[in-house]
């Protein structure tokens, strides 16, 4: 029997008196893969990416965990109501332009010195400045690196087009706004490579690809360590006291701790390991997030028709994007259908041992955005369900 056949009797008596569809995070591969993000960080806290668990019962789990401290947070909603809910240390990842929620912010000294938030140009401080709305509390802040990776003088770009922040001279000046203006304090900066911790580097059926980006993640390390040193220094010059310098992400959780500069990592779906994760060198993590479909239909010899299972991820739209039937082995979309919002047929040769009522297994593409299909997530330890925890969704809050 392999591993994955194993799992699958594991899941599906664990849920047996469960109808789906249902969702489910395995807690003994969540905790494994918690702990290899821990070794490969080499001792460095690491802050949890909340829009890839949403879920704030796992968030809890794992920053009970030692090697993890703070939340990495994708709104500024987001950001107040987990503070209300006793997180204490919340980085917003991204610029906002909620006023309602920085009226909040400043005029609430728990939510203040809890939260804080991304600024990478002027005009973010002077729209926080006209959101305050009479609040007067210091608004924490953390400004953002450019991590592209620029070459022929720049008419070649790689990477997510985030901040407009390229040198350290710029991250400086904009330090120096934000010292001499009053009600703000910056207390961070980060510099996510995305296109380093994010990109799969050995993608099946396509070596030569694979070695492209093996050698332009290798390029684009080597730059990054050096401008991302250099412009710590540079607001460190203007803000001695910086408390942390947030890096990296679930692909790149080594390479990132190994720079000095770097006091914390950030990584979040390395704890569900969606199907993009398979993808890589550096890491090899257990799937513990994955969600099930009921055979409804056999419309014929090899075939099988689940409801629903169309959620696909965000980004460019691509066959990678899509959920991938995983248990049992074998199963594939039929090309002409692929997966569908009402129903989705499954081609294999086990499509024939399915009966009616019988659970397909599937990964999703992406980590947290499976939580937005459901409202709780059953927690699977060995093959029982311990404990259903609501999801964001199941709790009302959806952010995006």
């Amino acid at each position: 029997m392999t591993v994955r056949t194993a799992d699958r009797s594991r899941y599906d008596r664990a849920t047996a008196h469960l109808d789906a569809p249902l969702a489910v995070v395995d807690l003994e591969a969540f905790d494994a893969n918690a702990a290899d993000l821990e070794r490969r960080a080499g001792g460095k806290p690491l802050r949890v990416a909340s829009k890839s668990v949403r879920c704030r019962a796992l968030l809890e789990r794992v920053l009970a965990r030692p090697g993890f401290a703070g939340i990495m947070s994708f709104t500024l909603a987001e950001s107040l109501w987990l503070a209300r809910a006793g997180f204490d240390d919340v980085l917003l990842a991204y610029p906002s332009a909620d006023r309602s929620a920085y009226a909040e912010l400043a005029a609430d000294p728990k939510l203040a010195a809890a939260v804080t938030v991304m600024v990478d140009d002027h005009a973010q401080l002077e729209f926080i400045d006209a959101a305050r709305a009479g609040g007067t509390e210091e608004v924490r802040v953390c400004l953002e690196l450019d991590t592209s990776l620029r070459m022929l003088g720049g008419r070649v770009r790689i990477g997510a087009r985030r901040s407009p922040l390229h040198s350290p001279a710029q991250l400086a000046e904009l330090a120096r706004s934000v010292q001499r203006r009053p009600g703000f304090r910056l207390v961070g900066l980060m510099a996510y490579e995305g296109h380093v911790a994010g990109v799969g580097d050995a993608v099946a059926g396509r070596p030569f690809r694979s070695r492209a980006v093996r050698l332009m993640q290798a390029a684009a390390r080597r730059e990054l360590a050096v401008r991302r040193a250099e412009a710590v220094r540079a607001v460190r010059a203007v803000a001695p006291g910086l408390e942390f310098v947030n890096g990296g992400g679930t692909g790149s959780v080594q390479h990132t701790a190994a720079e000095s500069a770097v006091t914390e990592i950030a990584a979040g779906s390395g704890l569900y390991v969606p199907r993009l994760f398979d993808n890589y060198t550096s890491f090899t993590g257990r799937p513990a997030a994955l969600f099930a479909q009921p055979v409804v239909r056999r419309p014929g010899v090899g075939v099988v028709t689940v409801l629903g299972g169309g959620y696909p991820a965000s980004g460019a739209a691509g066959a990678d994007r899509l959920p991938v039937p995983y248990l049992p082995e074998g199963l594939r979309y039929d090309p002409q259908e692929g997966p569908g919002e009402v129903q989705t047929p499954l081609i294999g040769a086990p499509a024939d041992d399915l009966l009616i009522g019988d659970k397909v297994w599937f990964r999703h593409a992406k980590a947290g955005e499976l939580c937005e299909r459901f409202d709780e997530l059953r927690l699977i330890e060995g093959d029982r369900v311990t404990a259903t925890v609501p999801t964001y969704r199941g709790e009302g809050r959806t952010f995006l």
